[in-house]
Formats: structure tokens, sequence, C-alpha cells
């Protein structure tokens, strides 16, 4: 096999690896929370689902102000233009920063009308406004985390973001435990415990990596950002993200109605179908996507779009063939892993099936669409992957789910093909994008503008 695409693939899992662990203790993370939460009463379990819809909020911000840090981190470390640098990544941070003030503001004040918009009552008012308010108003740290971790891997370095979420996320877990379900005699505090936790994560996480990324090896530093480029760039490169980010939540409210209207079964077999899918085959996209963002962006960094056009096509390859593999097994394995995820509803068993194969046979061109979108990504080209996401989100998931499921008269068979179709529509247009558009120029004229050229500093 040819020795460069072997050196490649090296450095894509180098890079790869520590982003799939912290993705992994993440899930974890979260899964603790929703089986502790289980433990109290049902009104907690709709309670904190509900406000976790809200929590998504500082979610997709962040991820779009982070994805503009690895982005323009990524090129002027291979520029060597450390200056611009430690501009793009502290503008990014104080952005994010801002950001999420008016979300912390709306978690504190507005927690109640914001739960009662799902027509919920009593303990379920409740509880939620009481964890929503615990969770948002720490945003600005999540913001701040998520930026600062991409930071981090835009500099090549991703195993600090790893040890930092193994730490914090081993806190949150302790603290739902603890205090939580009140063990080793410390009180109760049931969803209160949960949301608490959360929050100090938060805070914990925000603070190491602003440390991390202060006090880096790697001559990177937080200063007063003042380069108003720099600024505007960011916000260029952010704005299509955080509009992906949204537009996916919000395509999942007519695709559950839809679902919905096929059966209770159905949509609970989707959701179990989807988790099977993405606990086995998310962490390994997403390692691939940002260390695929992190190689383009330095090869750009370093004037040399041939090798980052090079990096691209050699991740995808080793994306499609992995998680693809992946994707294969937990079709041969579905009825195991559905029949563990799905212990309390039978009913939604053969459906949930259904989409774990759905989802596994599709695999590939998940991993493609994702995979193009962080090469894209790294190149601050962050429009055509927000373009490839309308479209599956809502040509594909709803639009042909409502087509051939409701009009045709399908039901849930309607929704199988929709979900297929998402992903090949998504991967199809970024695989044009990256092939046909000039992403490399787009970087070098940014670049340019900034002052960033190899050599730099």
């Amino acid at each position: 096999m040819d020795s460069r695409l072997i050196a490649t693939w090296r450095r894509v899992f180098a890079l790869a690896w520590p982003v799939m662990g912290s993705q992994v203790l993440r899930t974890l993370m979260r899964t603790v929370d929703v089986l502790v939460t289980a433990t109290f009463s049902p009104a907690a379990v709709v309670a904190v689902g509900l406000a976790d819809l809200y929590g998504r909020v500082p979610l997709r911000i962040g991820m779009g102000f982070g994805s503009a840090a690895i982005a323009l981190a990524s090129q002027d470390t291979g520029a060597g233009a450390d200056a611009n640098r430690a501009e793009a990544v502290s503008g990014a941070v104080l952005m994010g920063l801002v950001a999420g003030v008016p979300i912390a503001l709306c978690g504190l004040f507005l927690g109640r009308p914001l739960i009662r918009l799902f027509g919920a009552t009593g303990d379920t008012v409740t509880l939620g406004a009481a964890y929503l308010a615990l969770v948002l108003a720490t945003a600005p740290a999540r913001h701040v985390s998520l930026v600062a971790a991409r930071a981090l891997q835009g500099t090549g370095d991703t195993r600090t973001p790893m040890y930092v979420t193994g730490l914090v996320n081993v806190t949150n877990i302790s603290g739902s435990l603890v205090f939580g379900l009140g063990l080793f005699g410390v009180a109760s505090y049931g969803v209160v415990g949960v949301g608490a936790s959360t929050a100090v994560s938060n805070v914990l996480s925000a603070a190491f990596l602003l440390a991390a990324v202060h006090h880096h090896s790697d001559d990177l530093a937080l200063v007063r950002p003042r380069d108003v480029t720099v600024a505007r760039q960011l916000l260029v490169v952010a704005a299509p993200k955080i509009v992906e980010g949204f537009a996916t939540t919000l395509a999942e409210f007519p695709f559950n109605a839809l679902l919905l209207g096929f059966g209770t079964p159905v949509n609970a077999g989707f959701q179990i179908g989807r988790r099977a899918y993405q606990q086995v085959t998310g962490p390994l996209s997403r390692g691939y996507r940002t260390a695929v963002g992190v190689l383009v962006g330095q090869a750009l960094g370093d004037g040399d779009a041939e090798e980052a056009r090079y990096r691209g096509w050699a991740t995808l390859a080793l994306a499609v063939c992995s998680v693809g593999a992946v994707g294969l097994a937990l079709v041969a394995l579905a009825p195991e892993a559905v029949r563990l995820l799905a212990t309390g509803s039978p009913d939604a068993i053969p459906y949930a099936l259904d989409f774990a194969r759905v989802y596994g046979y599709t695999a590939a061109l998940v991993a493609a669409a994702i995979v193009l979108a962080g090469a894209l990504g790294g190149a601050s080209e962050t429009r055509i992957p927000l373009v490839a996401r309308l479209t599956g989100v809502f040509g594909g998931m709803v639009g042909v789910t409502y087509v051939l499921g409701v009009l045709a008269g399908w039901g849930a068979t309607g929704a199988y093909v929709a979900v297929g179709c998402q992903y090949a529509a998504m991967a199809l247009i970024a695989l044009v994008g990256f092939h046909y558009s000039d992403w490399a120029t787009r970087a070098a004229d940014m670049m340019a503008e900034r002052g960033s050229v190899a050599g730099d500093d």
C-alpha cells in the first residue's frame, strides 16, 4: 500500500483517537444522568428531557465558535503565525463567553415559561425549571470550554482536551450519583443534584482548558482581542455552523411528530435505533472530523493546497472503510443491541431493529458527510456543509417521510427510506463541494487578509 497514504492515516488516527475517547466519556456521562434521573419519578425524567432540549442551545453555539477556532488555529499553526493564532483563539473565547450571558439569564429567569411551552404542568415544570436554571447558568462556561478544546485541537493537541474531559466527566458522574441519589450519607438532592453536578463540571472544564490554552507549550496564549478582521472572520466561519446546528434541532420536531403519527412504538423505535447507532459509530466519525479539519487547515496554512486535498480524500477513505465496517457489524448485531436498550419498550423492538439496520447500512454515507464537512471546515468553508445539512434534514428526513410515509401511505417504511435519503443527500453535496469548490483559494484569501502567511510570527 502507498507509504504516503499509510503515513497520513497514522497522523489521522493519532489526532482522532483522543477525540473518540472524549466522545465515549461524554456519552457515558449523559447515560448515567438519564439512569439516575429515572430512579426519581416519571416527572423527573420528562423534566430533564425537556430541559435538555434547551440545553442544546449552548452546545450549538459553542460548537459554532469552536469550529471557527479550530479552522483559524490550525491554519495559523501551519503558517507559523503565532500572534494571529492567539488573536483568533482569544477572540473566539470572548465571543463564546459573551454569547452565553443571555442564555444564562433566560435559564435563571424564564425557566418555568420555557418548560410550560411543551404543555408540561406540576412537578415537571418545577423540576425542569430548576434543572434548566443550573445548566443554562453555566452556558458561558460551556461555550468557553468548547472553544478552548477546539483551539488546542487546532494546534494538533487532541490529548489535553481528552484528559480534561475525562476528569470533569468522572466528576459529573460521581456528583450525579452522590448528590442525586444521596450516597455515602449525603442528602439526596434529586434532579437538582444532577443539574448541579453538570454545572460544576462545565465550570471546571472551562477553567482547566483555559489554563491549558494559556500555558500551552506551543506558544499558544490568551491575549486581549483587538483585530477586527480576525473577529469578522470568526463570525463568518461560525455563523453557518450555528445555523446548521439549530436547523438540525428544529427538524427533529416535525420528524418526531410524523413518527408519532405512525404510532408511539415507531417513535420509540427510532430513538432506540438511533441511540444504538450513535453509541458505536458516533465517536469514530467525530474523531475523524476533528482530525481532518486540523490536518487540512495546517496544510493550507503551510501553503500546500495539494497536500490539504490529499489529506481530505485519504481521511475520507479511512472513515468510509472503518465506520462502514462498524455499521455492517451493527446490522448483524442489531437484535442484541436493540434488546439491550429497549428493555422497557417491547412494542418498539421491531421498529428499533429496522431503524438500527438502516443506520448501519448508511454508516459509510454518514461518515463521508461528516468527514467532508470537517475537511471543508478546516478550510474555513462552512457554507457547503450548511447546505448539505439543510437539504438532508428538511428535504430528506422530514420531506421524504411526509411524502412516502403520509401521502403515499407507507408509514414507518417511508421513514426508513427518508433516513437513507438524508445521509445520501448530505454525502453527495459535501462530496461535490469538496471536489469542485475553490475552498483552498477561499482559505488563502482569508489568511492573507488577516496577515497569516507561511513563516509569519
